[in-house]
């Protein structure tokens, strides 16, 4: 698949990682660095603007070494990215340990993922059909 993407950043495109990874890393693109206090979110620019295909999303998710290691996440997490923006992608990442966090220039910062998705019509009912879960949610699939 190819999408057109313009790179304003000084960093490389976004890559995979290893040969099977599915998330593409993502890098900050930053005049200066920016201090994540604890509970503190912030928009970080990448520089970078994508046209996605019709029917797919990019999804931007966080990177595990990131949130094991120092706490750091995405507020909105998976973002959307839908097909018809052409803003820059900025990422909301969020410190949820208990000290700083610097996020510097050049650091990869989130992962793409890029997904098919489908474009529904509701349609209205007074009935659905039954099920075994039926209408058990939160944790009811573990009660016996």
């Amino acid at each position: 698949m190819l999408i057109p993407i313009i790179n304003r950043s000084h960093h490389p495109l976004p890559e995979y990682q290893t040969a099977h990874a599915a998330g593409l890393d993502v890098r900050a693109n930053l005049a200066e660095a920016v201090t994540l206090k604890p509970l503190q979110r912030a928009l970080i620019p990448t520089g970078l603007f994508l046209e996605i295909p019709v029917g797919y999303e990019v999804q931007v998710r966080p990177r595990s070494g990131l949130a094991y290691k120092h706490g750091i996440g995405i507020v909105n997490s998976p973002g959307t990215i839908d097909a018809d923006y052409r803003g820059e992608l900025k990422v909301l990442l969020v410190n949820l340990s208990d000290t700083d966090f610097l996020v510097q220039d050049g650091e990869r910062i989130a992962q793409l993922v890029v997904a098919r998705h489908e474009v529904i019509d509701w349609q209205p009912a007074e009935v659905l059909s039954e099920t075994a879960r039926g209408s058990g949610g939160y944790g009811s699939t573990g009660v016996q």
